[in-house]
């Protein structure tokens, strides 16, 4: 292989130092990849699976670069030690360095086969230049890298879902032990164990840890809400069952309201059976006191004590808004009476008064709002039909 004329004193001093810089930062990267946490990690892991095979070949690639590191650093060597000889080196000293500088100088020897794989022809050793070795290196480091990257990926995603979900079951163990009832903490907690196991000992075969973590937290986050709401339960039950004792009271009375509303309004307006107020207070108290008597644990009763609450609040929002919505069914027949006023003020006006036909529509709506009890929905349409009628749209 021809490599041409020598290279110049200065040309040789320039390419030194170039490399010199080349060799620094290649160490400085090694080192900071022997350094790196995953991969020290990983060095003394027992590994599994997918990411026992990647590995495999990470360790192969890492062997690879460390011999092509080996050999051109010793290229390197002999380069300085030739060139320190003398300040102005010889023409042979020139062109050792070019060859050593440019040439296929750095040798690879032929690895040893086993037997079943060689041959009786010699195995030839591998000539590479520096700048073939650096690239070599290049796709070997990238290789170890890469994998480095994504299993790195892996233990950075679930690595603190794990330890969250870890702390998470610390928490709903210490609320069981203070509720003092029986919750069965073993699937969760083994699940747990099993996941972390897989994913330190196989991450790149982990895809499933992670739809697996997110039912386990979310069972432990069930769980740690009714375990924080039978706490709370037994803990202010005395005041939860003064409120409600209170918040019944306020019930009896929407209910009384809302009794009276009807009795008011239904002599005046024609109501259906089903706007009769039912009564819930007596079945509310009575779910108070099987709360008081009963046996149950806590996580029980908390549920039950946190409806009873709820239906409380609804049983007097819904007296109430009955109330209100019979008084203002008298409202309705008021301002049906209103417009049916206006309406015939409107026919005088226009002359319409005499006229049979309105005259009979007014009538027909005058009798069906002044009757009690009232039927609404007639007289709603009686109403319509005269306002028709007087704008010129009647029948």
């Amino acid at each position: 292989m021809s490599l041409g004329p020598p290279m110049s004193r200065e040309g040789v001093d320039h390419a030194l130092h170039a490399r010199a810089v080349e060799r620094d930062r290649i160490s400085g990267d090694l080192l900071d990849l022997e350094s790196h946490t995953t991969y020290q990690v990983l060095k003394d892991a027992v590994l599994s699976g997918a990411t026992q095979r990647r590995w495999a070949g990470v360790q192969a690639a890492l062997s690879r670069l460390w011999v092509l590191h080996d050999a051109y650093r010793g290229v390197l060597r002999e380069a300085e030690r030739i060139r320190a000889v003398r300040g102005r080196p010889s023409s042979d000293q020139l062109a050792e360095l070019t060859t050593l500088l440019t040439g296929p100088s750095v040798v690879l020897q032929a690895a040893v086969r086993p037997v079943e794989q060689r041959s009786l022809l010699p195995e030839s050793d591998t000539r590479l230049t520096l700048d073939e070795t650096v690239l070599r290196m290049d796709a070997s480091f990238r290789e170890v890298t890469g994998a480095l990257s994504e299993i790195d990926a892996v233990w950075s995603a679930l690595l603190p879902r794990l330890d969250a979900a870890d702390a998470l079951l610390r928490r709903v163990t210490e609320l069981r032990d203070r509720l003092g009832e029986p919750v069965d903490l073993a699937w969760p907690a083994d699940a747990l164990l099993r996941t972390r196991d897989g994913v330190v000992a196989d991450p790149l075969g982990a895809a499933p840890a992670d739809g697996e973590l997110a039912r386990v937290t979310q069972i432990l986050e069930d769980r740690r809400t009714d375990l924080e709401e039978a706490l709370r339960a037994r803990d202010e039950y005395g005041r939860r069952r003064e409120d409600l004792l209170a918040a019944l009271d306020r019930v009896r009375a929407a209910e009384s309201e809302a009794r009276l509303a009807h009795g008011a309004v239904v002599v005046k307006i024609a109501l259906p059976p089903a706007a009769t107020p039912r009564s819930r207070a007596e079945t509310l108290s009575g779910g108070l006191d099987a709360l008081d008597l009963s046996a149950d644990g806590w996580l029980s009763r908390a549920g039950r004590l946190a409806a009873l609450e709820q239906a409380t609040r609804e049983a007097e929002s819904r007296a109430q808004a009955t109330a209100k919505a019979l008084y203002g069914l008298v409202g309705r027949r008021d301002e049906l009476r209103g417009r049916l006023g206006a309406c015939q003020a409107m026919a005088v006006r226009k002359g319409m008064a005499e006229d049979p036909a309105a005259a009979g529509l007014y009538e027909r709506a005058r009798l069906l709002l002044w009757t009690a009890p009232c039927d609404l929905t007639k007289a709603a349409e009686a109403v319509e039909l005269y306002q028709r009628a007087i704008h010129g749209g009647g029948r």
